[in-house]
């Protein structure tokens, strides 16, 4: 049955039910506000009760003591028959737990982002000398805005006063133990490190990194296996993060992080890196398409989106196109075998033509009166040109060309007759 008033609080209707208590949605008249009353039920052992009030007070001061934006927020605290209830900030938002329960992965960034500021609300409350104890997806608040909230500091140490063995089975969260909590060790800020592990672990791979059909196997992987590491799961998740879990889930506490707020860094360097990295791999398109191209023709640009793009800037549409050299082509003149005979006599090769034309069984007859006459001729010197500077005389390289040129000439021209 849902009490209608516990203290000065109304109560409005039930939100929400643990193994604790329930949580109620409320008014404070007194200042006109919206609260959550989360109450937990009292020992009915008169011996046991007044050693647990206490205690509920002295956890309930130490949690309502903490003022962080990533902590939920504890007004009041007070009892009303066999209940003890908190008056807590009243959050409109989802449990990461219901995030979770499809067993799909969460987007890597997303998952940094509420890993930093549960990190920031878990460093600031170690910093104080108050270790949560029962971090968990049912206890960590995302709210509309984005703002994940911690929830149920205090209270953690109260259900681990209730801890008893019945039948085999022991109350709290084992899934989310620490191996030092699980052997019976003290807790320390490290073990919620631990547990927050097996949160980022669980929203980057979509599984829990300890499982077992029994307590005990669950028990045994958390102490013993060294689950794989989440790249391996899932692609997306960068190296970078493999470390980072790996060192929050380390066995030995020691080797883990020494704070949170050591691992809140960590996490948001990581951050920093994957949305660099997702901002570089953006198509060079989606970026181009963001801004109309500024050179095209004004004129052309409805036609360029339904046609093939003509490439023709405003800068360049005036400008006068650069003139190309003409391709040449083989000169009529030169494409023949008279051609060969002339060029021959005039180079004075005119009996070495004869003869590879007689080699070939080609008939190229040359007159070796002109022959003479032009080699005569090229012989004497020019006396216009006696006081000039001495002419230097081919050497073997320069005659050696001259000849491989010829030669080549020749077998063009024989090819074209005989074609």
């Amino acid at each position: 049955m849902t009490p209608t008033k516990l203290g000065r609080y109304e109560i409005q209707d039930e939100i929400g039910r643990g193994a604790m208590g329930v949580v109620y949605r409320a008014i404070d008249p007194v200042l006109d506000r919206t609260v959550a009353i989360k109450t937990i039920a009292m020992s009915t052992d008169q011996g046991e009760r007044a050693e647990y009030e206490a205690r509920f007070y002295q956890e309930a001061k130490a949690a309502g003591g903490l003022s962080h934006p990533n902590i939920v927020t504890v007004y009041d605290v007070g009892d009303s028959g066999d209940v003890a209830y908190m008056a807590l900030e009243f959050l409109q938002g989802t449990e990461l737990g219901d995030l979770l329960a499809d067993g799909r992965p969460v987007p890597v960034d997303k998952t940094l982002e509420i890993a930093a500021q549960v990190a920031d609300g878990l460093g600031y409350a170690h910093d104080r000398g108050v270790v949560h104890r029962d971090i968990k997806p049912a206890n960590i608040m995302i709210l509309h805005n984005g703002l994940a909230k911690i929830t149920d500091f205090g209270i953690a140490r109260m259900r681990q006063s209730e801890v008893k063995t019945q039948t085999g089975i022991l109350l709290g969260s084992p899934r989310y133990m620490s191996p030092e909590v699980v052997l019976g060790k003290r807790a320390d800020g490290r073990s919620d490190i631990f547990s927050l592990g097996i949160i980022m672990y669980e929203m980057l791979t979509g599984a829990a990194p300890f499982t077992g059909e029994t307590m005990g196997a669950l028990m045994f992987q958390t102490i013993n296996v060294l689950p794989p590491a989440p790249s391996t799961v899932n692609p997306t998740v960068p190296p970078m993060l493999d470390f980072i879990v790996a060192k929050m889930l380390a066995k030995n506490r020691d080797e883990r992080y020494p704070n949170a707020m050591v691992l809140a860094a960590d996490v948001r360097e990581c951050l920093a890196q994957v949305r660099q990295a997702k901002t570089a791999k953006q198509p060079a398109a989606v970026a181009q398409a963001r801004s109309a191209p500024s050179l095209l023709d004004a004129e052309a640009k409805s036609e360029l989106l339904a046609a093939s793009a003509q490439m023709t800037r405003v800068t360049d549409s005036g400008k006068d196109e650069v003139a190309t050299a003409p391709t040449l082509g083989i000169s009529h003149n030169f494409d023949s075998l008279e051609a060969t005979q002339r060029l021959a006599v005039q180079t004075g090769m005119a009996q070495e033509f004869s003869d590879y034309a007689a080699t070939l069984k080609i008939s190229a007859p040359v007159d070796t009166a002109a022959a003479t006459a032009i080699t005569g001729a090229q012989s004497v010197p020019d006396a216009s040109r006696a006081s000039g500077p001495r002419r230097v005389a081919w050497g073997r390289r320069e005659w050696w060309i001259l000849a491989l040129g010829l030669s080549a000439s020749v077998v063009i021209a024989a090819l074209i007759a005989f074609a």
